[in-house]
């Protein structure tokens, strides 16, 4: 399957940024009210998971797509992007609570941006070896002075460099996620490579959520349905992702995701009881995003060759 334009890809994408912020109002929701935060990303890859075995009986494309990577191809390590999308979800739950939401958020932020800088240069995406050029870091800036000036105004806790560094860390890892991912649908079909994302990033999770001792307790769980929707927006987020990396590679790709997600948090602000309304920040910050993207894509004219810019003779020749 050809990849799609980039304009369509990267809309597709903005819109799985806006499922994603529903995506964390729900996931967080569920883990406060069950008694612990990894709940809630332990319900949302287990009801993804669930998503992918459906798939698996009714989706020929998933199938056929699991037994080519079967016959090998690519290296082992194409298989780990879960890891990436377990790591974020882990970095958030401990660290947010210490940093805040904004820190947090800028953080990770600038740190997909340098990842995304640095795998599109090293070619380990599908669309191929980006150079780095100053369009796209200049994109990759505008991006993080966007959710930057977005966050204006949120609470900010305790700025531990460690930890700091930590959420830097998980946003190289979503753009690894990002890259690995697409390399192996590149491989097979997006639907095979939705399903390897949730096999690995599954078992990651559990183990940690063993390990942290979540399962020892018995949890409470809510009876509203909204809050058990995460696992079926995560598809969406990770097909989206998918279809944006293969055609305009992982820098463009996050941007994109970045201005879903701002545009998505400005809408729930203003629907969800309670909300905060419209902030002008947050619009702000959406917009300056959509920029960064359009900038990020900014490509130099390629030099006119000589023979073009001749002039030919009457009997055909060509004069300088």
């Amino acid at each position: 399957m050809r990849p799609l334009p980039a304009p369509a890809a990267l809309s597709l994408v903005v819109l799985g940024g806006a499922a994603s912020a529903a995506q964390g109002v729900a996931n967080s929701e569920l883990g406060q009210r069950a008694g612990d935060p990894v709940l809630g990303a332990v319900v949302n890859n287990l009801g993804g998971s669930l998503l992918v075995l459906v798939g698996l009986v009714v989706l020929p494309s998933m199938r056929t797509g699991l037994v080519a990577l079967r016959r090998g191809g690519l290296p082992w390590w194409s298989y780990l992007g879960g890891l990436g999308g377990a790591a974020i979800v882990v970095i958030g739950t401990y660290v947010v609570p210490v940093l805040g939401v904004a820190v947090f958020t800028i953080a990770q932020v600038a740190g997909g941006s340098l990842g995304g800088l640095a795998v599109d240069r090293a070619g380990l995406s599908p669309a191929g070896r980006l150079p780095l050029t100053v369009p796209r870091l200049g994109g990759a800036l505008l991006g993080v002075a966007a959710v930057t000036l977005a966050q204006l105004g949120r609470p900010v806790g305790d700025l531990a460099v460690g930890l700091v560094l930590l959420a830097v860390a998980g946003g190289l890892a979503v753009a690894l996620q990002a890259a690995l991912n697409g390399r192996v649908s590149a491989a097979s079909s997006n639907a095979a490579g939705l399903a390897v994302n949730f096999a690995v990033s599954t078992a990651a999770i559990l183990a940690v959520a063993s390990m942290v001792g979540v399962f020892a307790d018995r949890p409470t769980w809510p009876g509203q349905w909204w809050l058990y929707t995460g696992g079926l927006l995560g598809v969406g987020i990770v097909l989206a992702l998918l279809v944006g990396v293969r055609a305009a590679g992982v820098l463009r790709t996050g941007l994109a995701l970045v201005a879903g997600q701002l545009g998505g948090a400005l809408l729930l602000d203003v629907l969800l009881p309670g909300g905060a309304g419209v902030r002008v920040p947050v619009l702000a910050g959406a917009a300056l995003t959509v920029l960064a993207v359009l900038v990020a894509g900014v490509r130099r004219r390629a030099p006119a060759r000589v023979a073009a810019e001749r002039e030919p003779e009457p009997d055909g020749r060509l004069v300088g």
